[in-house]
């Protein structure tokens, strides 16, 4: 095992959907379908196998954080306030976040059939483009220096007191922050924070983004794999781009297959696997759960905090 694994118990698939017996899913082909990313592979053996015990893990940490935070109202004496349960989770670009995010959010509303579950993506506290731009960081698109991480702190803390947040909205089609579009997040029971920068806040030493999470989730795999995962995901993009203008990706259409892919390989290199190698992948042991994905996208290996 590596070094930085030493403080995980490493689980195996078969141990892992061994916890839950449950044979009844919460959800449908159909709802699967509607939520996971157009180049993830995820199917509802994988739903049963992986996450309903995760799921079933989720409760247990949910009800150890309500039962600390009676317990500390009781020592301080004073009335036990409400606070989200706040879940943040990492991983590479084109590795499956979004699916697993979306996918967690539809679980735990139907575990907690009365709860509010709330998802954000950490894409909407990147600086728009012109800001990038003016700021010589537009080719590092993605690294810690392109998101406002003070905002997202602030946003953070705000929800974890209560406050009703409005946030911005990015659209990967048009590569930008949209303009005018916000996101209002009032007070969940549940909130899953998204993103390759959630467990990092070099901007400030003090203070990290996982530093507000009660659970943390990193979705892993091997290098060569999330790099096929990215460019099998730009090819797509480009197919779903061909008849819109207004796409980012429209600007590309000229290319040939091979020039396509070949840029794409050089933003891999240049920008994404840095980017992974340098700050993501690192950030790794924060995660109080490790998903290991094998070249088919299926888990094959959980790593849980000890």
């Amino acid at each position: 095992m590596k070094k930085e694994f030493i403080n995980f118990d490493k689980i195996d698939r078969e141990t892992w959907q061994s916890l839950h017996k449950n044979s009844t899913l919460p959800l449908s082909q159909a709802e699967l379908n509607s939520i996971k990313s157009f180049n993830d592979q995820i199917n509802l053996k994988e739903v049963s196998d992986i996450y309903l015990p995760l799921t079933k893990l989720i409760r247990i940490y949910k009800k150890a954080a309500d039962d600390l935070s009676f317990t500390k109202s009781l020592f301080l004496q004073e009335k036990a306030h409400h606070q989200p349960f706040i879940i943040g989770i990492s991983g590479s670009v084109a590795v499956g976040k979004s699916t697993t995010s979306r996918l967690l959010q539809m679980l735990i509303s139907r575990t907690f059939k009365h709860a509010t579950v709330e998802m954000v993506t950490t894409d909407g506290f990147l600086y728009p483009n012109k800001v990038l731009e003016k700021k010589g960081l537009l080719n590092k698109k993605g690294f810690p220096e392109s998101y406002d991480m003070e905002e997202l702190l602030g946003f953070l803390d705000r929800i974890r007191n209560g406050q009703t947040c409005q946030i911005p909205s990015y659209s990967h089609e048009i590569y930008d922050i949209i303009p005018n579009s916000i996101q209002t997040i009032e007070a969940p029971d549940f909130l899953i924070v998204e993103g390759i920068n959630v467990f990092q806040n070099p901007q400030n030493q003090r203070l990290y983004v996982s530093d507000y999470f009660d659970l943390s989730i990193y979705v892993d795999a091997d290098v060569e794999d999330i790099e096929n995962w990215y460019l099998e995901r730009f090819q797509k993009l480009l197919k779903v781009a061909e008849q819109n203008p207004d796409n980012y990706y429209y600007r590309f259409r000229q290319l040939t297959k091979e020039e396509a892919l070949e840029m794409a390989h050089q933003t891999w290199k240049a920008v994404n696997l840095v980017n992974l190698e340098k700050y993501i992948e690192p950030t790794r042991n924060r995660a109080d759960i490790i998903l290991h994905k094998g070249n088919r996208h299926q888990i094959d290996k959980i790593y849980l905090k000890k």
